[in-house]
């Protein structure tokens, strides 16, 4: 456990939550298993859901590797911690290389923190899935973790202000129990889905949800854009994007 740059991360996590005064509770974190490799698989609302995920492994003296996206080593200080914390770059538009060693990762016993969404959920409902976390977690032979943090999208999350200072947000982390994925990929990615809604709407079953608020689900009374919506308004960002890149060609 020694990876210096690691744990100054954590303590860095550790601080930003106590100094946002951020309160989060923990559920389940007992089916993070104590060794053995393992895809840990998040739902994604916001930019820092990552850190509360990553102290709920802490807490089982576990460290997450998480696939990022490649763009994030064009930023010298993120690719200095990427080198020296066992993450995972993930080029979009050619991943066999990042898959690959993600589940080189997992056969040597580590756990591996991805998104299924890929991208952040403008709704705060669970987006489409993508299948590689299914199948490197059967290539590799190993269990899956569904895991919901809720919460975080309050702090810091796409098309809104940061809530960085003093926040008192509550913050909940859920892990369920660990699914088999080595018989079915497709059937183990139904059984996935279907974990973490039930943990979703279990989590927000015990969370105030004010009506009116950006960040609380159309479903629970909030004025966060519907799931219909949300595709939408990703599919013209994702246009916006192409776009620009040709334009600059």
């Amino acid at each position: 456990m020694a990876e210096p740059t690691y744990r100054a991360m954590e303590i860095m996590a550790q601080t930003f939550f106590l100094a946002t005064r951020t309160r989060i509770t923990y559920l389940g974190e007992e089916n993070i298993p104590d060794d053995g490799g393992a895809v840990v698989a998040i739902n994604h609302t916001s930019y820092v859901d990552w850190l509360a995920a990553g102290l709920a492994a802490r807490r089982r003296h576990r460290r997450l590797r998480y696939l990022v996206k490649a763009e994030l080593q064009k930023v010298k200080l993120i690719n200095f911690a990427i080198k020296r914390t066992k993450t995972i770059p993930v080029d979009r538009s050619a991943g066999a290389d990042a898959y690959a060693i993600a589940v080189q990762r997992l056969r040597e016993g580590e756990l591996v923190g991805v998104y299924p969404e890929a991208t952040i959920s403008r709704s705060f409902e669970l987006k489409e899935f993508k299948s590689g976390a299914v199948r490197m977690a059967a290539e590799a032979g190993v269990p899956i973790i569904p895991v919901i943090v809720w919460g975080t999208q309050r702090i810091w999350t796409k098309g809104h202000p940061k809530n960085l200072v003093r926040n008192r947000v509550p913050v909940t982390v859920m892990a369920g129990a660990p699914l088999d994925s080595t018989h079915d990929v497709i059937a183990a990615d139904a059984a996935l889905r279907e974990s973490m809604t039930t943990l979703l709407h279990e989590t927000q079953r015990d969370y105030s949800h004010p009506a009116g608020q950006y960040w609380v689900p159309r479903r629970l009374g909030g004025t966060a854009p519907t799931v219909e919506e949300a595709a939408r308004m990703d599919a013209e960002e994702a246009a916006a994007r192409a776009l620009s890149r040709t334009t600059r060609r």
